[in-house]
């Protein structure tokens, strides 16, 4: 909450711009000066200062709230995917307020679903949809607007039947490329604003471990709490936003292999390796609710709820059409499996959310 706006914070205007002009724009800027910086940056007596500096601490004091409240909240504030057996599971769908991660291997599907779900928030809510603009984080360069395109016009074809439509769909998607940690970091400090200017509803970011992996040897000294550090602050600033606006968060990850310990395999198997979600344990813990993509064969993958408050440990099927993500099964398109992945194999659960990949009939999560 620190990272709020001073001007939505109670701060004037008038004062909001002569602390603009020495750099100082959010709570935290503010709150890290002295009474008398306040004093000389605003030309505030000493006691104006002091309320000053009393008013922008209690906007950003977590409100005191009841569990009854919380409820009654949490009832109504949930994006539908439009996958039924997942929003099933996930009591009304992906929980506003809070950050949602999709993590798994290169070429499943992660970015689909971003895209799918840019097209769903800016549905009118009597479909479903936020009735809202987006907000997409590319760090990858991975972003399609005719995939976007194709997805919207194939989903819901009687709705966007107009070209009317379809623009203005497109042009509900605000797409910012951030290449470096940097640039990310940047976005992220501007990101109340592009929220509030834009109306959006929905925040993305695809994908999360892309520019920290790309800039951060953990092999070398110091580079690990660095990250950490950077890691800590980006998700300290989503976990706000999610929070202060009441929208959903949804980023993607990659995986890393770590090497089995010997004698961890079951009678008859060796050891091996398996996967984890990139980013260690310390960002895991940022995260609220984890679905993980996989492979199971050429064409069929599956979706695992791995993290969260609400649901249990799950798997679906599904395969990537023209419409986008679809959940596959044999008696009908959204068909649930928890515990096995409908007779395949038996999937083997452990502590935690590591998975195992290295057979694709035998998936392992830890």
């Amino acid at each position: 909450m620190a990272t709020k706006r001073l001007r939505r914070a109670g701060v004037s205007p008038e004062i909001c711009e002569r602390l603009q002009r020495q750099h100082i724009e959010s709570c935290k800027d503010l709150l890290s000066l002295t009474p008398l910086e306040v004093m000389s940056t605003t030309g505030l007596s000493h006691q104006n200062a002091l309320m000053l500096l009393q008013t922008v601490s209690k906007a950003i004091a977590p409100p005191v709230t009841t569990a009854l409240e919380l409820w009654k909240q949490n009832a109504v504030s949930c994006f539908p995917t439009s996958l039924s057996a997942l929003d099933k599971l996930l009591r009304g769908g992906l929980p506003c307020g809070t950050i949602t991660e999709v993590t798994g291997p290169s070429g499943c599907g992660k970015t689909q679903m971003c895209l799918m779900l840019s097209v769903l928030a800016t549905l009118p809510r009597s479909m479903g949809g936020l009735d809202s603009s987006v907000i997409y984080i590319d760090t990858e360069s991975a972003f399609s607007a005719e995939r976007l395109v194709e997805i919207a016009q194939s989903r819901f074809p009687d709705y966007f039947c107009s070209k009317e439509k379809v623009l203005h769909m497109a042009g509900r998607v605000h797409l910012f490329r951030e290449l470096t940690c940097q640039d990310v970091l940047n976005r992220l400090e501007k990101l109340e604003e592009d929220i509030i200017s834009n109306a959006a509803g929905l925040v993305i970011v695809d994908s999360v471990a892309s520019v920290v992996r790309k800039e951060f040897d953990t092999t070398l000294p110091g580079n690990l709490i660095h990250r950490s550090n950077l890691l800590g602050q980006e998700a300290s600033t989503l976990k706000y936003l999610a929070h202060e606006f009441q929208i959903p968060v949804v980023l993607t990850n990659q995986i890393t292999t770590h090497i089995g310990e010997r004698g961890s395999a079951p009678p008859g198997e060796m050891d091996s390796g398996f996967v984890v979600a990139a980013l260690g344990n310390t960002w895991s813990h940022s995260v609220n609710t984890r679905l993980i993509v996989q492979y199971v064969g050429t064409h069929q993958r599956q979706i695992l709820i791995a993290k969260s408050p609400v649901a249990p440990f799950s798997v679906l099927n599904y395969t990537i059409q023209k419409e986008g993500i679809c959940l596959s099964g044999n008696d009908s398109q959204d068909t649930l499996y928890e515990g096995t992945d409908s007779g395949l194999q038996p999937i083997r659960v452990r502590t935690g959310f590591n998975y195992n990949l290295t057979k694709s009939t035998d998936q392992t999560l830890p």
